[in-house]
């Protein structure tokens, strides 16, 4: 009996653990039993979802399959889309998921593969995004919603911002591409994988690189164009007030010149009619002055020579005090 009881115990204990599982935090499980997903109750043909902490299961016959139950991204690469105009971009966005039916997530998912799932969901959100993308203008895709705050009062009938000309004229509908697409997804993803759809966002819009290329080689030569325009403008300004400058100082330069002349000539003039009113009072004594003046000129240096008449006028005063000319 002993020998028994040994390998009964063994055995006991074996199936015991078998019989146990641990789900870990943050994780849900279900039970495999022959190739199907244990249910609650075949009513409501919801699957049997163990929360975590230490659960029960039949050994041998049943398989315990852990899923993560948090919310997960898929994080898509940038795909290319074609607007209503026939133009091209490249969108990337991200979403938010997290598995609701486990039991029809693991059998959509052969087995609860991740990446299987994501592979399903985001050709489902492809899908619904490039038909909402084909339905409207690049202006549309990449604005948001009218800004309320920058157009115009009731009372005003006119527009005086170009901001708020700008939000008239666009009406943005990202935000309401991302609703539809949200929307469309979460009864399609929650009927055929069991997941629901949290959120789905557009992150990033962008033109392809041919086009982005031509985009800014024409942005290029038009600021270039304006700058040229600037320049030549600037130029011109240069030019009208250098010669500007230069009027007005040939001006001044023309007025100094005329002043100084004139107060030269009237300088000249009374000076002349000072020596006038001088050689009037007396003739003799002014004759003398000069001839004072001349001889002091003349003979300034020591090697000067003079061949002159002693009895010419130059030396009527050297002759006699009185300006008498000798016979």
């Amino acid at each position: 009996m002993r020998k028994l009881a040994i390998p009964v115990i063994v055995i006991a204990l074996a199936l015991m653990l078998m019989s146990l599982f641990v789900i870990p935090e943050n994780e849900r499980g279900i039970v495999i039993r022959f190739g199907r997903v244990l249910k609650d109750n075949t009513e409501t043909d919801m699957s049997r979802i163990y929360g975590p902490g230490l659960h029960f299961k039949m050994p041998l016959f049943d398989r315990v399959q852990t899923l993560d139950a948090r919310i997960q991204t898929m994080d898509g690469q940038g795909d290319r889309f074609v607007t209503s105009e026939k133009k091209d971009v490249i969108i990337n966005t991200y979403v938010k998921w997290k598995i609701e039916d486990f039991g029809q997530y693991y059998l959509a998912t052969g087995g609860g593969n991740a990446l299987t799932a994501q592979a399903l969901l985001e050709r489902k959100v492809t899908d619904v995004l490039r038909s909402e993308i084909g339905s409207r203008e690049i202006k549309q895709i990449v604005s948001g919603p009218r800004n309320k705050d920058i157009l115009p009062d009731s009372d005003s009938d006119e527009v005086t911002t170009e901001a708020a000309k700008q939000a008239l004229e666009i009406d943005g509908e990202r935000d309401k591409v991302q609703l539809n697409v949200l929307q469309d997804t979460q009864e399609s993803a929650m009927k055929d994988l069991g997941v629901r759809v949290v959120d789905f966002r557009i992150k990033k819009i962008n033109l392809p690189d041919e086009i982005s290329d031509s985009i800014y080689r024409r942005m290029r030569a038009e600021r270039e164009s304006v700058a040229r325009k600037h320049r030549s403008q600037g130029r011109e300004k240069a030019e009208v007030i250098r010669a500007q400058a230069e009027l007005e100082v040939a001006t001044v330069l023309a007025e100094a010149d005329k002043t100084a002349r004139v107060t030269r000539g009237e300088a000249d003039a009374q000076a002349a009619k000072i020596y006038s009113g001088a050689y009037s009072k007396d003739p003799e004594f002014y004759s003398f002055l000069r001839s004072l003046d001349a001889y002091k000129t003349s003979f300034s240096d020591k090697s000067d020579i003079l061949v002159l008449d002693p009895s010419s006028d130059f030396f009527r005063y050297m002759n006699d005090a009185n300006g008498q000319m000798s016979k």
